[in-house]
């Protein structure tokens, strides 16, 4: 008997665990090699549109997004490359964006393991803008996209941003 109620404490304590390890934002990652041979890999969290409105109530037009959710969104490219006509060394670095109705700002920083709210502006590798796009279709979890040709595309909600890694 004793060991039947050790049994049950135990898994019950365990599903505790488990229930609140899991994320609202789970964690994803997409990796391509391009045509060029340069793997890249972008480790992230997908938030979830859940009824609010992109650039007002969530990833703010005009202010810094962690782009993702939880830790910093990690970018890694395998061979240095060349990021909408700007140079990149090989390595990891993390990712940010300023979000905008007309135009983005998206930021790769050297600071890769880190929170995504420790966002340092000294430590940017490069600085580029996008224009975002109406998506195909509307995406509730953030998603990224890597095509063999070296196009990155994030996809969140109605919105879409692309840049080119070459």
């Amino acid at each position: 008997m004793k060991k039947l109620f050790v049994l049950l404490l135990m898994t019950g304590l365990f599903s505790g665990f488990t229930a609140c390890a899991q994320r609202p934002s789970p964690a994803a990652k997409v990796s391509e090699t391009t045509s060029a041979g340069v793997k890249i890999s972008i480790d992230y969290s997908q938030p979830g549109v859940k009824g609010r409105t992109i650039g007002k109530e969530i990833a703010t037009y005009g202010k810094v997004w962690r782009t993702g959710a939880n830790e910093a969104t990690v970018f890694e490219v395998s061979k240095a490359v060349k990021v909408e006509g700007k140079s990149l060394p090989a390595g990891k670095y993390s990712l940010y964006t300023i979000p905008g109705e007309n135009q983005w700002t998206v930021m790769i920083n050297k600071s890769w393991n880190q929170s995504g709210t420790e966002y340092d502006q000294a430590q940017d590798a490069m600085r580029f803008t996008v224009k975002p796009v109406k998506s195909a279709s509307f995406t509730e979890r953030m998603t990224f996209k890597i095509a063999k040709s070296g196009l990155v595309s994030l996809i969140w909600g109605d919105h879409q941003i692309n840049f080119n890694v070459k």
